[in-house]
């Protein structure tokens, strides 16, 4: 059990610090000053408390019980949040118990995420100014991950730390401890550097190392992403959910794939209208969901859909031509649905409509809030994200790249063809250029042109 003492650490003649001393167990015992001093001659050392001689006394005396209350109390809800305790959290409640305005450690790497994310709506970013809602989200969870490691290791972590030792231990647990994916892992290291490279334009001291750490992805044969194809795009447009005898079987059938999902024809067809056009327009779920009739526009001859983009703050325009995706927007617009339901009601869908594959990809094991590699039915891996993804990888070589970027946000070519898993093709931008050649030159008579042969005859 906890215990919580007073005591002074000298017996000059003169006024000394009154020490507060937190006793978790053998092995982490903390001690600092409260910010009050005494005379030790008006210091009981039977009771821990100042003497109650005199009015000056009896109120330091009440602040001191005060603040024993205080950390007691705040050291039962921190410990059950798992929050690491040690002297720099004691003296942080004593600095809340009373108040006090002190200047932060700007040392301390998690002071200066927050302070990124206390001023990310004036953060500049290239030709912007603030940090996009999933980029402050980011630095938050980033946060939260350093706060879980510093419990581990019992430390604060400095940035004068962040050395190639401490940045392969923090590794080796991302990866071997906590089980994240490569991806998630190499992503904490990226956002590491980027917060050690912020600290050092803010004149904090940090280490050489610390501006040139590598981080990782997987590698191309080790991610497995999921599109629906035009074929199985074809399947769920055909789909026929009209026979309502039959959907209640389904639901019968899969209690685990419907639990607390409507399977009625127009629950379904709502889903099965967000699926066809979300893999028309190579949006992420978010934008998809956020569309409505303010951002359809109709020139008297095309449908365009216009949106900015949530994550990357980017205008786009989308242009409409597929007869199905038109016909749901004259005459049947989905209405919106919370975005987990999306992706549930999308692997109903999925499933009804045949694509049952078995193929290799991730999914979440609830039980361990991890993906797990592994063989799934097809229909088990689609979500929302993959909706973007058919859109990118069904139109590419299709469609020039730098269109399908244009639409996608993509800020670069690299990142397009990461993201769909390809490597650049010189070939096929070679071939497109001929083919548009001739589709610019066919209506040109052909004209004859000597070609000189090295002689003067």
């Amino acid at each position: 059990m906890a215990t919580i003492q007073f005591r002074l650490r000298s017996k000059a003649n003169k006024n000394v610090s009154i020490k507060i001393r937190l006793s978790i167990d053998r092995n982490n015992v903390f001690e600092v000053s409260t910010g009050f001093s005494i005379h030790p001659k008006d210091w009981s050392a039977t009771t821990g408390l100042p003497k109650q001689t005199n009015p000056e006394n009896k109120i330091l005396s009440s602040d001191l019980k005060k603040l024993d209350s205080f950390v007691s109390k705040n050291l039962n809800i921190d410990l059950g949040k798992g929050i690491l305790i040690d002297s720099n959290w004691l003296e942080l409640k004593i600095n809340d118990c009373f108040s006090r305005v002190v200047k932060t450690d700007i040392g301390i790497i998690t002071n200066h995420i927050q302070y990124i994310i206390d001023n990310a709506n004036t953060r500049k970013v290239k030709n912007k100014i603030g940090l996009s809602p999933s980029t402050i989200k980011n630095y938050n969870l980033f946060k939260n991950i350093i706060l879980e490691y510093q419990k581990k290791i019992k430390k604060q972590i400095q940035f004068i730390e962040v050395t190639k030792p401490f940045v392969d231990k923090f590794t080796n647990w991302l990866i071997n401890e906590k089980k994240y994916s490569t991806n998630y892992a190499g992503k904490q290291l990226e956002i590491l550097k980027t917060v050690c490279i912020d600290a050092e334009k803010n004149d904090i001291q940090i280490t050489p190392y610390s501006k040139i750490i590598q981080h990782f992805r997987e590698s191309e044969k080790d991610r497995y992403i999921q599109t629906l194809s035009f074929a199985e795009l074809e399947q769920i447009k055909n789909l026929d959910l009209s026979n309502i005898e039959y959907l209640n079987q389904f639901k019968k059938e899969n209690p685990e794939l419907t639990k607390n999902l409507s399977i009625t024809p127009e629950s379904l067809n709502n889903i099965r209208n967000w699926i066809l056009l979300g893999c028309e327009i190579g949006q992420r779920g978010g934008d998809l969901l956020e569309i409505t009739a303010d951002n359809i526009r109709y020139n008297g001859k095309n449908y365009y859909i216009d949106l900015i983009q949530q994550k990357t703050n980017k205008s786009v325009t989308i242009g409409i031509i597929a007869p199905h995706v038109v016909q749901i927007i004259e005459n049947h617009f989905p209405k919106k649905i919370p975005h987990q339901k999306l992706n549930e009601y999308a692997k109903v869908i999925c499933k009804l409509s045949g694509i049952v594959e078995i193929v290799k990809g991730t999914k979440l094991n609830t039980e361990t809030n991890r993906k797990e590699l592994g063989d799934y039915p097809k229909y088990e891996l689609i979500a929302s994200h993959c909706f973007r993804r058919s859109f990118a990888s069904n139109y590419y070589k299709k469609i020039p790249t730098a269109v399908l970027i244009g639409i996608t946000g993509h800020s670069k070519e690299s990142l397009f063809l990461t993201y769909i898993n390809q490597r650049e093709d010189k070939d096929t931008n070679a071939d497109l250029f001929m083919k548009f050649y001739e589709e610019i030159n066919k209506d040109k008579p052909a004209k004859m042109v000597l070609l000189p042969n090295g002689t003067n005859e």
